[in-house]
């Protein structure tokens, strides 16, 4: 296709599968369950981070999960006892265990009582070492999505004790990784959706800045229309995929996940 062509393919696509009857078979359903910004943060947070596997399954697994925790995320992270954690036991879901969840209990109860919002987390504090030996325009750079996903995944495992077996749940750029899972949950949080799916109640991180979710469908289907040509799949395959996207619309190029991610699930090409 010539690139008209394709941003108006693209678009169209856009316009079919970013709606509200996208939201009840899609693992954000989750977090569409709860009103409260904190309660919508942490049920997104282990929404995505479970989004493992088949659709279905991932969505009654979080349903299981925050059942346990009487459908009131925040609450219980902030108020739970040694007695209401027992009801954390023998969750499992592919490889996250109960061992995994109760260390992000422990984390997110750190967290919150310190910040009002998640968002923190994935911001670079002012006093860090490697922000203070930067330079202006290289401070401008490394305010990425990229830093802020190296910089969370250090900031999540600064609690002592933290399990070995969990670090695999957590996904950063230093790894290679995609981090499907995570740009996904900033998509989530960050992007301003008209359209009533995406929630967009962080305002520091900027839409235009959001790395696409570059699962096994928006990979395939990526590669049929040209916009990924790295042969591996890794951190630099999102960003390639990205920065094509961008050229179509450079404020809002996350918007075209739902696209690729649709043509994929119901195999068009």
């Amino acid at each position: 296709m010539q690139f008209l062509e394709l941003k108006n393919f693209l678009d169209h696509k856009v316009e079919q599968y970013n709606r509200v009857d996208f939201i009840p078979n899609d693992p954000i359903c989750i977090p569409h369950l709860y009103k409260k910004k904190q309660d919508i943060e942490i049920a997104g947070f282990f929404a995505a981070i479970l989004a493992w596997g088949q659709r279905k399954t991932i969505i009654n697994k979080c349903k299981d999960l925050l059942n346990r925790m009487d459908n009131a995320p925040y609450d219980f992270m902030m108020n739970h006892n040694d007695e209401d954690l027992k009801g954390l036991l023998n969750f499992k879901h592919r490889t996250f265990n109960d061992t995994d969840l109760l260390y992000f209990t422990s984390f997110f109860k750190k967290h919150y009582q310190q910040h009002d919002s998640l968002e923190q987390a994935f911001l670079l504090p002012k006093n860090d070492d490697e922000v203070l030996s930067l330079g202006k325009d290289q401070f401008k750079k490394h305010l990425t999505i990229e830093g802020s996903l190296n910089h969370f995944r250090s900031y999540f495992f600064s609690l002592e004790d933290f399990p070995h077996r969990t670090k695999k749940h957590i996904s950063s750029p230093k790894q290679k990784s995609t981090c499907k899972r995570l740009n996904m949950f900033l998509r989530w949080m960050v992007r301003n959706d008209t359209q009533g799916v995406d929630f967009g109640i962080w305002k520091t991180l900027q839409s235009s800045d959001l790395i696409c979710p570059c699962d096994v469908h928006v990979d395939r289907v990526g590669r049929l229309l040209g916009l990924i040509n790295r042969r591996q799949t890794d951190w630099l395959t999102a960003v390639e995929l990205t920065d094509h996207l961008k050229q179509f619309d450079a404020n809002d190029p996350v918007k075209y996940d739902f696209a690729l991610f649709g043509l994929g699930v119901e195999k068009i090409l």
